[in-house]
């Protein structure tokens, strides 16, 4: 089972390894003290969006436009070879053991973390919202 949250925010019980699907460590948080925190206890930036995706996503706010050309940029990225076979590999070891994926945003509808939790399922993977309710239906749901 894979669980999508917000990194920084306290773990769910049974939540397992929590993947930090993010280019950029915390700030001010020194690396010894990153999985203290309940950021993560891997790095996995190889399926977050690149650093030009973000600083263009960051440039200006969100509309429902912007929103559609940053997840059709990100599934584009993600179709790569390197991050296709991450993809995979991640949503076969969802079925024998638990796991969550996560970034830093407060709006999980306006992450990418919401589009690589439906990459994972369109691999069989078995997804959980970050309220804890299965997303069988792929919606996006606000953290």
């Amino acid at each position: 089972m894979i669980r999508v949250v917000r990194l920084g925010t306290p773990r769910a019980r049974g939540e397992g390894l929590r993947l930090g699907t993010v280019r950029l460590l915390p700030r001010g948080v020194k690396k010894g003290d990153v999985a203290k925190r309940d950021y993560f206890d891997l790095w996995l930036p190889e399926v977050a969006p690149s650093a030009e995706l973000v600083s263009w996503a960051l440039s200006q706010p969100w509309t429902d436009k912007r929103w559609a050309t940053f997840a059709r940029r990100y599934h584009s990225e993600m179709r790569k070879p390197p991050a296709q076979r991450l993809i995979a590999l991640l949503a076969a070891v969802s079925s024998t053991t638990n796991f969550s994926i996560g970034c830093y945003c407060e709006n999980a509808s306006r992450c990418h973390r919401s589009l690589l939790g439906e990459l994972l399922q369109e691999r069989g993977a078995d997804v959980l919202t970050t309220k804890g309710t299965k997303d069988t239906k792929n919606k996006q749901v606000s953290s």
